[in-house]
Order: structure tokens, then C-alpha cells, then sequence
């Protein structure tokens, strides 16, 4: 059985391949609705502006999802120069509900740690709520591992887990990346 395979549905017959590619400002019409529906408090165009008016520099990175011309996905992620090593924090990652469990979030992972790595990143981290158990797998799948909780983080005072992976600059980490890949494109992915 696959690492992924329990996490994954079979994809309408009719879905074509997912595309990541960087955001641009044009796709804020298309992010903010699927932001909308995903948080009750979501970040505003703003935020998402200032975001990645901040790309250039390397300490942001943002990518979209597409299925065909449609925006299905977006994720994003802070680069955090450290000097015991540098650090990646995974900003936000969400997927339109109709588009979950088509493997759309892990290729969106996927090209988030290999970027990470890319940048010369050892760990990463992220908050996730504490009823959000599928995600939680994902990260999981992805050699994250609880590390704490963030009491009331969220706007419904949901905690919030905070999940690590400190392995991300390993060899072994490079190949369960791989692996991950391969499964997806097994998969059709």
C-alpha cells in the first residue's frame, strides 16, 4: 500500500492534470472565493497583495493550483533566515472543497518542500486546527509531527497544532519526496 493511497480519491473521469505554477496578482480573483469559503476570518486581497509584493525578495513563495483554467487550489510559504538553520513556514494551503482528495494539496506540498529545500531550508512548520484531521494526516504523509498546541489560534477559538519536520534537508527526506511524486503520477495525478 502506498503513502498515499489511503489519502486520495479516484479523480472525476473528466478532471485533466493539476498545474502548479507561482501566483500572480491576476489569480487573486480566483483565490479570494475559495479563501472565502475555506476561514470564516480570511485574509483580505490585501494581505495576499503585500504578500507577494514580498516574492522578489525570497522570503515569500506562492503557488496556485490549476485544473485546466480554473484556480482549484493555492499554498503558501515564509522563508525564515535562521542562523542555526534556515526555516520554512507554511502560510496556508487550501484547496476548493469540490477538488479535495484528488491529490491537489500533496502536489501543492510537494512543490513546497522541494522549494524549501531549494533554498537551503533544514526544517519546516506549520499550525493546523485540531479538527482537521485529514489535513493533519497530508502533513503527516509528509514527515510532519506534532510538537505543541496554540490555545484559541483560530478566529472560532479552535486550538491550533503546531506540526515540525526537521529533517527536510536529508537525503531521506529527498527521497520520500520521490516517492510521493511517483505515487501521484501513478495514480494520474
Amino acid at each position: 500500500m502506498s503513502i498515499l493511497s489511503n489519502r486520495l480519491r479516484r479523480s472525476h473521469p473528466d478532471a485533466g492534470p493539476i498545474v502548479i505554477e507561482p501566483m500572480r496578482r491576476r489569480d487573486l480573483k480566483a483565490v479570494m472565493p475559495i479563501e472565502d469559503a475555506a476561514y470564516p476570518t480570511s485574509w483580505s486581497r490585501r494581505i495576499f497583495e503585500t504578500e507577494l509584493d514580498q516574492v522578489g525578495n525570497g522570503s515569500r513563495y506562492y503557488l496556485v493550483a490549476r485544473d485546466g483554467r480554473d484556480i482549484v487550489g493555492y499554498a503558501g510559504l515564509w522563508h525564515v533566515i535562521d542562523p542555526d538553520g534556515d526555516q520554512a513556514h507554511i502560510t496556508n494551503i487550501v484547496v476548493d472543497e469540490a477538488h479535495r482528495r484528488r491529490g491537489v494539496a500533496s502536489r501543492l506540498m510537494l512543490d513546497l518542500a522541494r522549494t524549501a529545500r531549494s533554498r537551503g531550508c533544514v526544517a519546516w512548520t506549520l499550525e493546523v486546527r485540531a479538527g482537521s484531521t485529514g489535513a493533519q494526516e497530508l502533513y503527516r504523509v509528509f514527515g510532519f509531527a506534532p510538537a505543541g498546541i496554540r490555545r484559541r489560534y483560530y478566529d472560532n477559538v479552535e486550538d491550533a497544532i503546531v506540526m515540525w519536520c526537521h529533517d527536510l534537508a536529508t537525503d531521506e527526506y529527498a527521497a520520500r519526496l520521490d516517492t510521493i511524486e511517483r505515487e501521484l503520477q501513478e495514480d494520474g495525478r
